[in-house]
């Protein structure tokens, strides 16, 4: 995560009751989110050897749930590589990735499940507030299968591209577009991979951004 939750934490005065962390890979920040007194963690993760090291990782101190999220049910095929520890792997096939990393290899392929956000039955038992999503260019297929789940998050930390890094990935624009139909703004943008970064949204109604 190229953003710096703690900080933005105060600096916006975010409160976050729980996060849901969408392509959780190895449970990286779960440490973090512990420091920062979130009570509800709940990590999504896709790709089996990924998996096994998030379910190690967190324990007993959040919910694991191992598939992809996108906006229709069924099942897909990842293009998986080992060079960066799975995780530039995506359900798109990498374009401009290539050329920018060419000693990561998409040398692998994995039958992966897709499921709605709004399908999840643990955001309907405990609170959770905060999205933190890291998809490899699928950002907005999953954010058209979290319509309702959307009504209840206050803030979505994404990664975000303006080149086409993924083959038909979306651009920043229109992640801006889609999640201000539900009252966000982008209020922080770290383009440190050049072509790609993380964003800070913000729903205006609550912090008036």
């Amino acid at each position: 995560m190229l953003l710096d939750l703690t900080t933005l934490k105060n600096q916006y005065s975010i409160e976050i009751s729980g996060i849901i962390h969408i392509g959780a890979h190895h449970g990286q920040e779960h440490s973090l989110y512990r420091s920062l007194n979130i009570d509800n963690l709940l990590y999504i993760e896709p790709l089996s050897k990924n998996f096994e090291i998030l379910k190690n990782s967190v324990k007993a101190e959040g919910v694991c749930l191992q598939k992809a999220l996108g906006s229709k049910t069924g099942h897909v095929k990842m293009y998986v590589e080992s060079a960066n520890q799975g995780m530039s792997s995506s359900i798109l096939k990498p374009k401009l990735h290539l050329a920018q990393y060419p000693h990561i290899v998409f040398d692998q392929e994995e039958i992966v499940e897709v499921d709605l956000l709004d399908n999840i039955d643990t955001i309907k038992e405990k609170s959770y507030n905060a999205i933190n999503m890291d998809v490899q260019g699928y950002e907005l297929e999953v954010l058209k299968g979290a319509t309702e789940t959307l009504k209840s998050i206050d803030v979505i930390i994404s990664e975000v591209n303006r080149a086409e890094v993924y083959e038909n990935c979306p651009m920043v624009e229109e992640l801006d577009a889609f999640l201000s139909e539900y009252g966000f703004e982008r209020v922080e943008t770290n383009w440190a991979g050049q072509t790609w970064g993380d964003a800070l949204y913000l729903k205006k109604k609550k912090y008036n951004s």
